[in-house]
């Protein structure tokens, strides 16, 4: 490893006048956050965060700056992709990107040629520009069900890891996945893909790599990411699997005008198969303002594993494969080559036309901020797995803070991902700093938050029913109307404990589009809603989302 450095925007040593908006709104964050100068320092990160069920209670939550982040993008070492590490990578720069992860799918080829060959691009990367911080990773296609990212932090065996996961546990190499003979043993299957799991946590708890995580990756996209199966993957190893995509990339997908009449947001165009659950409704198969029905639906199966009292984790990303209105399409392959033999396509060519794609480049529309302490690899794996986490599409805020304490504790409470303990009855309140958009996005307008919702869901433990999807206790508890508020503001929302434990989130949009959400007015009154097929902007309908802060409540 090659020695890192700040990013500009926190770096001291780079002048305000170096730096461009969104540089200069991320230092005025870092300072508000007290982080600035030597408080934010290169280094490694604070111990990893101990799983839900072992996490201790109240105290002070760190001070934290928010790296920006993607963790699925594809390049010529997948075989559906079009653009070299380089495009990606410059792209992610541009949009402001502090980490990214490329996840290129997996295939013999990319086991055998890719793997290694894009390894030495990123330690060429890594090298030549240390203020970004590269992941390599692998798109995992789960025997029994769909896609994961799996990532490991940078070291001397991150490539060999993912190599001998992919060939071990890959379900298309194994047969094991939707569509092939194979793919109907369904408990051979489900169990492998557990196995799998559990042997990337024996990896990293004998310091073979000294981190590894993974995503479930578009879960409702055909349906056949069961809510058991979620479960197991996180009851297998929760300090390696630790979420899922609540919002898929392919954004684009339903510009007006550009892939036909039957498109929909993230791709999601899909009608239940043979392998899909039956469990899930034909409403499921379709995203809610850009978000996985999974997460959009208040009470749904999100909120479902929440109500266990256990943290799993949501993200959004790009999932670049191809950008739309690019010009670029593939190359065309040399005689006698092909994926299977070389592991990489050939570089894409300019044509000056429009090409097919549905996707935003790395940071362009889709980010997950990540709360860090330090700058660097195991500090965003830490992040994450801690849940100090947020997302927001169309770059609808510039920064959020959350923290919960108690009214009569005079510390800055729990953030994030956390846990508190109380006392039936106790007062609370939940500090929510938000620091509205100072620039354009990249589509020239300036985002405009337009309310802020707090959901509210009871934990009652683990469910007899691993198949459950609801959780009929979770709802919009109250709304807070922040139109034409500009700059930074904070909320301070009063809370009661009341009988039982219970677990915050947080979401807000710009308004544009709501309405009933998919349990009903009386648990979601304003939520998102699909778009019409083939007219879906997703500039004109912008969320975000938080992470929760659970509540465990004790006797008086």
């Amino acid at each position: 490893m090659h020695e890192q450095q700040l990013p500009g925007w926190a770096d001291p040593s780079v002048s305000p006048a170096d730096l461009d908006a969104q540089g200069v709104s991320r230092r005025g964050l870092l300072r508000r956050a007290g982080l600035f100068g030597a408080a934010f320092a290169l280094g490694p990160a604070p111990t990893p965060a101990l799983a839900a069920d072992q996490q201790g209670f109240g105290g002070d939550d760190p001070r934290l700056a928010y790296l920006v982040g993607d963790h699925h993008v594809h390049s010529v070492y997948s075989h559906d992709a079009k653009y070299t590490f380089s495009q990606q990578a410059r792209a992610a720069a541009q949009y402001g990107l502090d980490w990214m992860v490329f996840n290129e799918h997996s295939n013999f080829g990319h086991a055998h040629h890719g793997a290694e060959m894009e390894h030495k691009e990123i330690l060429k990367a890594r090298a030549e520009n240390p203020r970004q911080l590269i992941f390599q990773g692998l798109e995992w296609y789960i025997p029994a069900a769909e896609h994961c990212t799996v990532f490991a932090a940078p070291g001397p065996h991150e490539v060999d890891l993912l190599t001998r996961f992919e060939l071990a546990f890959d379900g298309k190499l194994l047969n094991y996945t939707e569509g092939s003979a194979a793919a109907t043993d369904t408990a051979r299957n489900e169990a492998h893909a557990v196995k799998a799991i559990r042997w990337l946590a024996e990896q990293r708890r004998t310091g073979y790599v000294d981190d590894v995580l993974v995503l479930a990756n578009h879960p409702l996209r055909l349906g056949i990411d069961s809510p058991h199966e979620m479960r197991n993957w996180r009851d297998a190893a929760p300090e390696i699997m630790i979420g899922m995509e609540g919002a898929p990339g392919a954004q684009g997908a339903a510009l007006p005008g550009w892939r036909g009449a039957t498109s929909i947001r993230g791709e999601y165009e899909n009608k239940p198969s043979a392998q899909s659950w039956a469990g899930y409704p034909a409403d499921a198969y379709v995203t809610y303002g850009g978000f996985d029905w999974a997460t959009a639906t208040v009470g749904g199966l999100w909120d479902a594993m929440l109500a266990e009292g256990r943290l799993f984790s949501i993200t959004t990303n790009s999932d670049n494969h191809r950008t739309v209105f690019d010009t670029w399409k593939n190359g065309d392959w040399p005689a006698g080559q092909n994926f299977d033999n070389t592991g990489r396509l050939p570089d894409p060519v300019d044509t000056d036309v429009p090409q097919p794609g549905s996707d935003f480049w790395p940071g362009q529309f889709s980010r997950t901020h990540v709360g860090v302490t330090r700058y660097g690899y195991r500090a965003v794996m830490a992040g994450l797995r801690a849940g100090r986490v947020w997302l927001d599409h169309g770059h609808l805020l510039d920064g959020l803070d959350a923290r919960l304490k108690r009214d009569r504790d005079h510390g800055r409470g729990v953030t994030l991902g956390g846990r508190l303990r109380v006392r039936k009855g106790e007062k609370l309140t939940l500090n929510v700093t938000v620091t509205t958009t100072s620039r354009p996005n990249s589509q020239g307008g300036l985002p405009e938050l337009a309310h802020v919702d707090v959901i509210r869901g009871a934990v009652r433990g683990p469910v007899a029913d691993r198949d459950a999807w609801r959780a009929p206790d979770t709802k919009v508890v109250q709304t807070k109307d922040v139109s034409g508020r500009t700059g930074t503001y904070t909320l301070r929302i009063p809370v009661t404990a009341g009988d039982e434990s219970f677990y915050l989130r947080l979401r807000g949009s710009d308004g544009n589009r709501n309405g009933a959400g998919y349990l009903g007015a009386s648990v979601d009154p304003h939520g998102p809603i699909p778009h019409v097929p083939g007219d879906g902007d997703p500039w004109a309908d912008t969320w975000f989302y938080s992470n929760p802060i659970f509540v465990d409540v004790t006797g008086a």
